[in-house]
């Protein structure tokens, strides 16, 4: 894998919204970090326990805008944009989830967290998993949202939606294909398909790929999909996760589906569905989100307010 048509040279970022502010804690420090390859747009926000947000595609950081100001009252809350997407900068190869794992540790290791906690979405919670999996003393806990994982089940749901197969299409394919001009129809099409669609600040994921270095980046992310299966098959069982996994699924998308996936390469997982919301939770049902991430990244006496929390207790 590598960054076929991504170019040799990293790309600079585009404008991106500020971080949210008025967290009610501290003001949010943000900037840049250089890793391996790429540098990376960071926040960092609130007091408490470090947790790691890590989004996906086809989305940026943004997509952790209404429940970073909850979370961040209790956690130091730090966000990236994962390489290649948002404001960070595009790497000319590396996209397969484990060399995006180091980067990110990297990342964060240089803003001096060396113990975190990982919370990620779609493609994040993959980057999480081999992050988790491959720096295990370095993780106390992982959550994983909306995204069984490669290799263990993820596979089996490529028919429900064709952008799985597109975007993995060799280049220059997607890329002919997709226009600047198509962005927010292609886009559109994955944001109207959920529960409130009304709920996706989607102008400011057309901004973020309107640049066609982004989408390559993002088409990259998928076009290691099978290396990502097969590293995963290859190594689950000699490192199986010990730390305690949030498994939470779309009550409209992924369901038990994602627990299910991950039951297969953890010892101790919790299987959460998301009540009233598609694919894209954090923004679709913050108030749920956020109850159960402060739940289960909380305090050992911490217990479910609702059944639909059960699994969230710590």
């Amino acid at each position: 894998m590598g960054g076929a048509g991504a170019g040799a040279a990293a790309v600079a970022p585009a404008p991106e919204p500020a971080a949210p502010a008025g967290v009610g804690v501290q003001a949010v420090r943000q900037g840049n970090v250089t890793v391996d390859g790429a540098t990376l747009r960071y926040t960092v926000s609130g007091s408490g326990s470090p947790l790691v947000l890590l989004h996906g595609w086809p989305q940026t950081s943004w997509a952790w805008h209404e429940v970073l100001p909850t979370l961040a009252r209790q956690h130091t809350v730090i966000t990236f944009d994962l390489p290649g997407l948002g404001a960070s900068t595009v790497p000319a190869g590396g996209y397969d989830k484990a060399t995006t794992a180091r980067r990110i540790r990297q990342a964060v290791n240089q803003l001096g967290f060396t113990q975190v906690a990982l919370l990620g979405h779609d493609l994040g919670a993959m980057v999480a998993y081999n992050y988790a999996r491959d720096f295990p003393t370095e993780v106390s806990r992982i959550g994983v949202v909306e995204s069984p994982l490669p290799g263990f089940g993820l596979e089996n749901f490529y028919g429900v939606s064709w952008h799985f197969l597109f975007n993995a299409s060799p280049a220059p394919i997607p890329e002919r294909i997709m226009d600047n001009e198509d962005v927010p129809t292609y886009l559109g099409m994955l944001f109207d398909r959920t529960q409130h669609p009304e709920a996706i600040d989607r102008s400011v994921y057309h901004r973020a790929y309107s640049d066609p270095a982004k989408r390559t980046a993002g088409y990259e992310y998928y076009r290691a999909l099978k290396a990502d299966a097969a590293d995963n098959q290859a190594q689950a069982q000699a490192k199986r996760l010990t730390m305690p996994v949030l498994a939470m699924g779309a009550q409209a998308v992924f369901g038990p589906a994602v627990a299910a996936s991950y039951q297969q390469v953890a010892a101790d997982v919790r299987t959460v569905v998301a009540p009233d919301t598609g694919h894209w939770i954090p923004e679709e049902n913050p108030d749920f989100f956020s109850a159960c991430a402060l739940l289960f990244f909380g305090p050992a006496t911490g217990t479910p307010a609702s059944p639909d929390l059960t699994g969230c207790a710590p």
